[in-house]
């Protein structure tokens, strides 16, 4: 629709004087939205970044204009589908993100949180996964808004194919590698973007951010450039400059609609889990609570398989997991069992001691029944649970296993072999893999 605010942005990041007047021509297209959250994606200009993105650790960011609350609940759940990192260090020093906090202020005022995300170098399979996490959770109250300059032209940025002389013609030259990299933002071409920029050599910054973005986007997203202009525009000198564009557009955010569980339902079982490990660590008779709804036709009613992880809340180490695949018996009596079976019988880490409860965070997988793949390469990391057999071995690792370690596909095989009791390279000939899928939500 012709009236429609835009809820995806592409924005340049050097100084305001050089290219904030350019960001403003896509920021001011969502002034006054209502937008419950704002996703940021940045490159990291001063740490090395690899295979994750990384979110701040505090519960807000501050700028001139006041503090901005970080969406903490959001990044939670990111962080079960993608590998996520948490540090503000990295982010105290990053301009990418802190030059874009005052514009979407000044848009938007004070009603969203923000969701700062700085990435490094990606690998396929990581960058795979962040973006189906994305797409997965954006909705129609969020704003996607990617960080990036384009190209950086002159020796100091080991790009200059046209000569240091400068002038209108190196501009122009400029300029048209960037408007062929902006045809396959506009296209939603990840693949030809990706490879347009390997081609040509382009210094656009942002390149992983854009690329994840483009991964990210539902088909049905328009995207188009607002506003391009370079560094040197203002005097003309053209042997040094960087280029900077402003891109707005829209997305209609599908989510994911295979979710059974509902806020309520969720909320009981977490409640049913921390009473039975609790009781099992005191030794107190266990009894389900009272539910806030009809237990009979509830999705926990229903036979489904369950793991309960149980993680130390200062340190995030695992601290007890245990559970089973099979729909066997109602979703809730799943929970409530392996509850107290991963705070007592876990057979890697000691009994859970009644001083640390308070300490522990509860997090449940609810599973699908696995069903038989024909090749590991039918595994689909951050969205499969997946299980190996070979011989008499058996072993198996959650949904949320590879997105919180930052493996690739291999790697996690690798480890599932060995968690198997088999040589790390097992996996590839003579195994027998099944996959299923959860829903995984934590206290």
């Amino acid at each position: 629709m012709a009236d429609t605010k835009p809820n995806v942005l592409l924005l340049p990041h050097a100084g305001w004087a050089y290219s904030g007047s350019i960001a403003w021509e896509a920021v001011r297209q969502v002034k006054g939205a209502e937008f419950k959250r704002v996703v940021l994606i940045a490159p990291s200009h001063r740490a090395w970044i690899e295979n994750r993105l990384v979110a701040p650790e505090s519960a807000a960011v501050s700028t001139p204009l006041g503090e901005m609350a970080v969406d903490r609940e959001f990044i939670d759940r990111l962080a079960l589908l993608a590998p996520i990192a948490r540090n503000n260090r990295v982010h105290s020093a990053e301009h990418a993100t802190q030059i874009e906090y005052p514009l979407l202020q000044l848009a938007l005022g004070d009603g969203f949180k923000i969701v700062p995300l700085i990435a490094g170098a990606l690998g396929q399979d990581q960058l795979a996964m962040c973006a189906r996490a994305l797409k997965e959770l954006m909705d129609a109250e969020s704003l996607l808004v990617v960080s990036s300059d384009f190209t950086h032209y002159g020796s100091d940025f080991d790009y200059a194919p046209y000569g240091l002389a400068g002038g209108d013609d190196v501009r122009a030259k400029v300029a048209a590698v960037d408007r062929a990299a902006l045809d396959r933002i506009a296209e939603l071409d990840a693949d030809g973007f990706a490879a347009h920029v390997d081609k040509t050599g382009a210094t656009i910054c942002g390149r992983v951010p854009i690329e994840l973005a483009l991964r990210a986007l539902p088909a049905n997203a328009r995207l188009a450039c607002v506003k391009y202009a370079t560094s040197g525009d203002a005097d003309g000198d053209y042997t040094r400059f960087v280029c900077y564009a402003a891109v707005a557009g829209h997305a209609e955010w599908t989510g994911k609609a295979d979710k059974v569980l509902g806020a309520a339902e969720r909320e009981y079982l977490l409640q049913v889990a921390r009473k039975s490990l609790e009781c099992a660590v005191k030794g107190e008779r266990f009894a389900l609570p009272d539910a806030p709804f009809p237990m009979a036709g509830s999705p926990i009613a229903k036979r489904m398989g369950a793991f309960v992880t149980l993680n130390d809340r200062t340190t995030g180490a695992l601290r007890g997991c245990i559970g089973e695949i099979m729909p066997m018996r109602p979703l809730v009596a799943a929970v409530a069992a392996r509850a107290a079976d991963a705070a007592l019988n876990d057979p890697r880490f000691m009994p859970v001691d009644a001083r640390e409860l308070g300490n522990l965070r509860v997090e449940i997988s609810a599973l699908t029944p696995p069903t038989p793949v024909a090749s590991w390469r039918d595994i689909v990391l951050g969205r499969d649970g997946m299980t190996l057999e070979k011989g008499r071995n058996f072993a198996v690792f959650l949904p949320q296993v590879a997105p919180e370690q930052g493996w690739d596909l291999p790697t996690t095989l690798a480890y599932l072999s060995q968690k198997a009791g088999l040589a790390a390279d097992a996996w590839r000939d003579g195994a027998k893999f099944e996959t299923f899928r959860a829903e995984v939500f934590h206290e």
